[in-house]
């Protein structure tokens, strides 16, 4: 059985698992990805690790991203789509850019990236961007049942997020939430409604801990705006704070995940995963 299905089964909490980024960068690449795709697709091998090498430390994660559907690259010149999202709680914002060549990416500004301001190397975009993992040499699971969300509702499709055994997996930007056990239904409400609790990973930008804490006060106000962060963390707990003023202590345990491979053809092994146990109002904090 697939690794998605068994960590489904064995009931793997999917809050906390979110990969870490303050920051992302997604570049369009048509044609086939392989398992490291920066440096082994049709993008200029160099290139890419010269963008991981720049973006190393900085907090901005790449991502390779297509148009869905047939995806062969001719090898013919043309002008590929930059995206460009900080996830930095309450001034996250995305832009793109297209870009005449790919190497047109190495003017960008790194560090100012990861640390949330806009370099104008785009222009902003007002909507969310919603982009489904399909990274079959990363894992199966990923292409098989991420393709034909990206390929209904008209999705980017990227490169690998991190947790294929969640798949079908994706991404929110500019805020960095992270998605898994994806369905058609539930893509369209992150795409039309913003953040939604259901099946999130975590926001990058924060801890495991941080990750599960604010999912956890996001489902219990039904809040979908940019409006949460972390303002504290113990080893057994996580104060949220709301943009109001509001605050939420969020109680946090381990605990074991029955045994379940990572991915498809390793060994299953038995997983700890944070969970939370309680969430305590406090008084408001006003500014």
């Amino acid at each position: 059985m697939r690794c998605s299905t068994l960590s489904d089964f064995a009931g793997e909490p999917l809050a906390g698992t979110a990969a870490t980024a303050t920051a992302w960068l997604c570049l369009e690449q048509p044609g086939p990805w392989g398992r490291d795709a920066l440096t082994e697709s049709h993008l200029d091998p160099e290139l890419g690790a010269e963008l991981q090498r720049r973006a190393a430390g900085t907090g901005v994660r790449i991502l390779l991203i297509r148009r869905p559907g047939r995806h062969a690259d001719d090898h013919v010149p043309a002008r590929r789509r930059l995206y460009l999202a900080s996830a930095k709680p309450g001034a996250s914002w995305l832009e793109q850019a297209d870009l005449a060549s790919p190497e047109e990416a190495l003017e960008l500004d790194f560090e100012a990236l990861g640390q949330g301001r806009s370099t104008a190397f785009g222009t902003p975009v007002r909507d969310p961007l919603l982009l489904i993992c399909t990274n079959s040499k990363r894992d199966v699971c990923c292409a098989l049942y991420g393709r034909p969300i990206a390929t209904a509702l008209h999705l980017w499709e990227c490169t690998h997020t991190g947790g294929h055994r969640f798949a079908p997996t994706g991404v929110l930007l500019p805020t960095g939430h992270l998605y898994g056990r994806l369905d058609h239904q539930l893509a369209q409400r992150v795409v039309t409604e913003g953040i939604v609790a259901d099946r999130c990973r975590g926001r990058s930008c924060f801890t495991p801990r941080g990750q599960v804490a604010e999912v956890a006060v996001r489902e219990k106000i039904s809040e979908h705006r940019d409006v949460l962060t972390v303002v504290a963390e113990t080893p057994d707990s996580a104060t949220v704070r709301h943009a109001d003023g509001r605050e939420w202590r969020v109680a946090l345990t381990e605990q074991t995940v029955p045994a379940r491979p990572a991915s498809c053809g390793k060994s299953p092994d038995i997983a700890i995963a944070l969970v939370a146990t309680a969430i305590d109002e406090l008084a408001k904090v006003y500014r």
